[in-house]
């Protein structure tokens, strides 16, 4: 018996996996949620400490601007997190493999999230998330072979997660230089005291600026990571009707194919000596046009082919640029990279209900839970109170850095930007002294011990999971 399941329509999953396939439904918003008041309260520690916003009205603002962050973000984040996972040996396996996968991944991340919260310890979910996929991955590996985890791609946001808090320490030193010798603003630098004593109207708003920055690029990068995580669930367990984009109808692919063909005709005119690349390249859209008969959102197995011509058309057409005895004249560069871009959409996307989905819970998540971490970040990275300057700094330090990751598609973690932003104003401040040595040791341990436990904590589900396929 097959269940009708809302929004997705017929599923082809029997009882049984419907029921684990909602369990995993809930359990990526659950990680959302968790996510929201574990990461977030990172946003409004510094409007809170610094008096610019009553606690009260922080969170409801700051899980606002989360909300938007998700919902206009764009998807590059969510398909950098999907490119960890071997997505089309999944394809081709049983669904419950790829329910195994999921639910490891899933587990994994919210147990050592709510750990560590719960601790009041600032933790990545971002190196949480990763450490629990490679940790799935490398237990596919066991069990299947090839490649269960795309290396590449581990060490591009491997070195983004491990650079972004170096360079926010490091900026938020110059940032406080900056207003400390050259803006020399006193009232910058004042601390406040009683719960009367506000910021100024200007320093009031920035602060609620930068507050809401941080919040807004939060929600665009670690919401990505929410609606990746859901796109692998529906990848997952229904390949034929997520593994490509259905809506896209059939007329306006032939037309993006018929543009592609005519722009390798007028580029490979100017390059006659170089015949075999445009060989290759008119042989993949034909291919494609080929299989676009055939797809189907019931029928795996053709679905799985017209994928893979897809990403195989888009990869001849990125060669072809990279190509250097290839003479390719702007206008046709540009044309050529529109086309690829209009084709990718038809594997990299994410339903609007999805997206939806993902920014309520990480916007809800804000509003409850945020204390623990807001007293960690406000009160124990540094031996004295956040003063206007330090609020200020970390918080431009931490919207900026967040803001272009997520510009290249890069996940970085909000908790160590900001915390590592924090550290570097409290030094600029009063010099190594004036960090609380204990808080750092915890903030270092949980950073170094995340990736490694997340990974044998997925792997261990995984291959637990794996005893009932």
């Amino acid at each position: 018996m097959f269940l009708d399941i809302p929004f997705i329509g017929e599923s082809g999953l029997t009882i049984g996996l419907a029921i684990v396939f909602g369990l995993c439904l809930l359990a990526v918003v659950a990680f959302e949620f968790v996510n929201g008041f574990h990461d977030t309260a990172n946003a409004v520690a510094t409007v809170i400490y610094t008096k610019a916003l009553k606690a009260v009205v922080a969170i409801p603002w700051s899980g606002f601007w989360n909300f938007l962050g998700v919902f206009t973000g764009g998807i590059a984040v969510a398909m950098g997190i999907l490119k960890l996972v071997p997505m089309d040996t999944l394809m081709t396996l049983p669904v419950a493999v790829g329910a195994c996968l999921v639910l490891a991944v899933l587990l994994a991340s919210i147990i050592w999230n709510l750990g560590t919260w719960y601790l009041g310890i600032p933790c990545s979910s971002s190196h949480t998330l990763i450490g629990a996929l490679i940790g799935a991955g490398l237990g596919f590996t066991w069990y299947y072979g090839g490649s269960g985890v795309n290396w590449h791609k581990a060490e591009e946001i491997g070195l983004s997660l491990i650079l972004s808090p170096v360079i926010g320490f490091g900026l938020a030193i110059l940032l406080m230089w900056l207003l400390r010798y050259v803006i020399r603003y006193k009232a910058l630098f004042h601390i406040p005291e009683g719960e009367n004593d506000r910021p100024p109207l200007l320093i009031r708003g920035i602060l609620i600026t930068t507050c809401t920055l941080v919040s807004f690029f939060h929600g665009s990068n670690d919401g990505q990571k929410g609606v990746g995580l859901f796109m692998l669930i529906l990848i997952a367990f229904l390949p034929a009707k997520f593994a490509i984009d259905h809506n896209v109808p059939n007329d306006k692919i032939i037309a993006t194919l018929n543009q592609t063909e005519r722009i390798v005709q007028t580029i490979a005119a100017a390059n006659t000596a170089n015949s075999i690349e445009f060989t290759k390249l008119n042989a993949d859209i034909e291919a494609v046009k080929i299989h676009l008969a055939h797809k189907s959102e019931t029928d795996k197995e053709a679905t799985y082919k017209f994928r893979k011509q897809v990403e195989a058309l888009v990869a001849s057409i990125k060669k072809l640029h990279e190509n250097k005895a290839i003479v390719i004249d702007g206008k046709s560069s540009a044309a050529l990279s529109h086309q690829a871009s209009e084709l990718k959409k038809l594997t990299e996307f994410a339903p609007i209900w999805v997206i939806i989905t993902i920014s309520i819970a990480l916007g809800l998540g804000t509003m409850i839970g945020w204390k623990r971490i807001v007293v960690t970040i406000g009160e124990k990275i540094g031996n004295e109170h956040l003063n206007y300057a330090q609020g200020a700094s970390s918080e431009i330090v931490a919207a900026s850095t967040i803001g272009l990751s997520t510009l290249f598609g890069l996940p970085v973690s909000t908790t160590h930007v900001l915390s590592s932003g924090i550290a570097g104003s409290m030094v600029a401040s009063g010099g190594k002294s004036n960090l609380n040595g204990a808080t750092l040791k915890n903030i270092g341990l949980a950073w170094v011990l995340t990736l490694p436990v997340s990974i044998l904590l997925s792997l261990l589900l995984f291959m637990l999971f794996h005893l009932f396929v």
